[in-house]
């Protein structure tokens, strides 16, 4: 009777309501649940990166190039971009919205300190996928009324990847505030993330997760690669 049980049928409408809304945003944007990050090495170069990821099966690549000058970012990106479209691997720049526009990637990663999504969004039009880096609830909601189609919420530990690194957080940190969110949105925990971590992170309810150091300073980097794969 629904009438005598108000409270948990409101709760089940809700959660399928969730539920139906993540679904059509990863049907118009396709927002993968594994999602690998590129990263300044001095032993190989982002195109090398870039290569060696989609070779071995990575659909989701960010492209995270730092402090270089703006045409030589730009000349990497047109280079991943070419190595991308071969393989139909998504390909999403980090922080610069110029550069996502103009070699035409699927979309742009904004941290904490660059651009508003509103105002990427203006640029960008409607069809490219926004994501916005997140360290609280309050970080998330405020990407959520923005319009992000995903949120990096992290670190979940300690990287060297990421300067001016926020609070870590942890496992308990994540279902916490996976639990709390009022709204559907897909999170993907990020920060210093290992093969074993993967499994316990996804339980806590996040949406994904995202890789950088773990692949990109593995000796066995596609066995690494294949690895993650598995689990996804």
């Amino acid at each position: 009777n629904l009438l005598s049980f108000p409270y948990p049928n409101i709760i089940l409408l809700s959660e399928f309501l969730r539920l139906l809304s993540i679904f059509f945003d990863l049907f118009l944007f396709v927002i993968h649940r594994f999602q690998y990050l590129t990263q300044d090495l001095p032993s190989f170069s982002h195109p090398e990166l870039a290569e060696m990821a989609c070779k071995n099966g990575i659909k989701w690549l960010q492209l995270r190039v730092k402090e270089v000058p703006f045409d030589e970012y730009l000349y990497i990106a047109q280079t991943v971009k070419h190595i991308c479209d071969r393989f139909q691997t998504t390909l999403i720049i980090n922080d610069n919205v110029e550069i996502c526009k103009l070699v035409n990637a699927a979309g742009v990663h904004l941290g904490k300190t660059d651009m508003s999504i509103a105002q990427a969004r203006k640029i960008l039009g409607e069809t490219k996928i926004i994501g916005g880096t997140a360290n609280t609830i309050e970080d998330i909601m405020f990407l959520h009324v923005q319009g992000a189609h995903y949120v990096g919420l992290g670190p979940y530990k300690f990287t060297t990847t990421k300067k001016n690194l926020s609070s870590v957080l942890g496992l308990d940190a994540y279902s916490k505030t996976v639990q709390a969110l009022p709204f559907p949105i897909p999170i993907i925990a990020i920060g210093g993330i290992q093969l074993e971590d993967v499994k316990p992170l996804i339980n806590t309810g996040v949406f994904g997760v995202a890789v950088s150091s773990a692949i990109n300073l593995s000796t066995e980097k596609e066995k690494t690669i294949a690895n993650f794969l598995e689990l996804f």
